[in-house]
């Protein structure tokens, strides 16, 4: 085995060694942003004179002749070359000889790599956030198709409250919104060119690491060069974003699947983003949902892992950072097709309306806007709640509900004001009355659909 390291070293690694220690198998996804940073440096390093411009055009030349080759899947990755910066520096030299060996000079593979991780990890937060933009969308619209549609709203699981499914919709979307916020702010940190720090102290050849700044596009360069090797941070971000917008979506998901037993029946899931059972044949599973919900564990345990391996190391590089990719790689593999699915599983699903109307009638749902309208009489709130309370206990003994109670049971009550009845408190009227800024109304609703268009239309991906 031949490493271009190895001239300290007397004796070769053993083969299970070097199994265990590569990350070939997984970090040549980095390929395309490794030459990319490479076609950089080495451009530095012929503006500051440190090798000859025809040196520099060679390498050039040969970097894209590898490139091609990885394209077209023509280089064999085997895991005697460790990573993917040495098979590209391998077959450099391959392609154009000595010339290839002045690639690596004033930089290490430590920042290397961090710079490679960067620039891949920018363009992934870039997709990540289009997709939360689709899906976005696709809430907006279901929530403007069924703004109309009133439905239970619960706490603990109990009627709480009449909302509509537009209000819903919406309610997600405010979660989801904060999600493309963290993303977006991830990405001003993610805007720092790490190239240069070399292996934790600099470099004593006059580099200009602003030439390399500019020509990857970043706005600023790391101040420190062992805290840039060391750097996980915008790894760290990006696991902690895709965590917290998986949960939302696992939450999303537990109600869908709820909403579509038999016991609720509140939505229609397509047949398409359903399965059936092996034994028997009347089953139709939203498993769809189910994998959201499930999935949302590996996105977690990916978190975990790298704060794991990160809450003990000594600065800078060690080489438990290699985790780093496989963790980052599969959330962003998660997520991604997470939201896609949601999005499309959305538009084809539906809130039966005929079954939330018959379930509005459970729970006393009105009886908040009654402990309120007391309160506009002049009675302090919580005497108010009170007065209700008796009122539901009175209905429950009897079998009532608010619909049948009459100016003699209101009396026999003791309920402080005189009415006829409590028609007055349709969910019609609840849902029209909650009027207070970020309320289920649907003038509410239709000022939140309007701003949600307008937050999504500004989304840059």
């Amino acid at each position: 085995m031949s490493n271009l390291w190895g001239g300290r070293f007397s004796k070769q690694m053993e083969h299970f060694t070097a199994d265990y220690n590569e990350s070939i198998s997984f970090d040549h996804k980095l390929y395309q942003y490794s030459i990319m940073g490479s076609k950089a440096h080495v451009r530095m390093l012929a503006e500051q004179g440190i090798v000859s411009h025809d040196i520099c055009e060679e390498i050039l030349r040969g970097l894209a002749v590898v490139e091609n080759k990885l394209d077209r899947n023509e280089v064999e990755f085997s895991f005697l070359d460790e990573d993917i910066m040495m098979i590209i520096e391998k077959e450099l030299i391959k392609e154009i000889g000595e010339a290839g060996k002045y690639l690596h000079t004033a930089r290490s593979r430590n920042d290397q790599n961090a710079v490679d991780e960067t620039l891949f990890l920018r363009d992934a937060v870039k997709k990540t956030i289009g997709h939360l933009k689709d899906l976005l969308e696709v809430i907006t619209i279901k929530a403007e198709e069924e703004a109309h549609k009133i439905m239970p709203g619960f706490t603990h699981l109990q009627h709480a409250q009449p909302i509509t499914a537009g209000f819903y919709y919406m309610a997600h979307f405010q979660g989801l919104k904060r999600d493309v916020e963290r993303f977006q702010e991830s990405l001003r940190r993610l805007d720092v060119n790490p190239l240069g720090a070399c292996a934790m102290a600099g470099t004593t050849l006059p580099t200009d690491r602003m030439i390399t700044s500019r020509l990857l596009g970043f706005a600023a360069t790391s101040e420190n060069a062992m805290d840039t090797v060391a750097n996980r941070d915008g790894i760290a971000e990006y696991l902690f974003n895709a965590a917290l917008c998986m949960t939302h979506l696992s939450g999303f998901a537990e109600e869908i699947i709820v909403f579509n037993s038999q016991e609720f029946n509140f939505i229609t899931i397509d047949d398409s983003f359903c399965t059936g059972s092996s034994i028997m044949p009347q089953k139709k599973n939203p498993d769809i949902a189910e994998l959201v919900r499930g999935k949302a564990g590996r996105a977690i345990g990916n978190l975990v892992t790298l704060l794991t391996v990160l809450k003990g190391t000594f600065l800078t590089l060690n080489k438990d950072y290699q985790e780093d990719k496989e963790a980052l790689f599969d959330s962003i593999h998660t997520l991604d097709r997470t939201l896609f699915i949601f999005a499309r599983m959305l538009e084809h699903m539906t809130f039966n309306e005929d079954v939330l109307r018959a379930q509005l009638k459970k729970g006393f749902i009105e009886a908040t806007d009654l402990a309120e309208f007391l309160v506009l009489q002049q009675i302090p709130f919580r005497e108010a709640h009170e007065i209700v309370g008796r009122l539901v206990k009175y209905c429950e003994s009897r079998g009532m509900t608010f619909e049948e109670v009459g100016k003699a049971d209101l009396i026999q009550v003791g309920f402080p004001v005189e009415l006829e009845n409590l028609s007055q408190f349709s969910v019609e009227n609840c849902i029209a009355n909650r009027n207070s800024f970020g309320g289920t109304s649907f003038t509410e609703v239709e000022r939140q659909i309007v701003n949600a268009k307008m937050f999504t239309a500004g989304i840059a991906t």
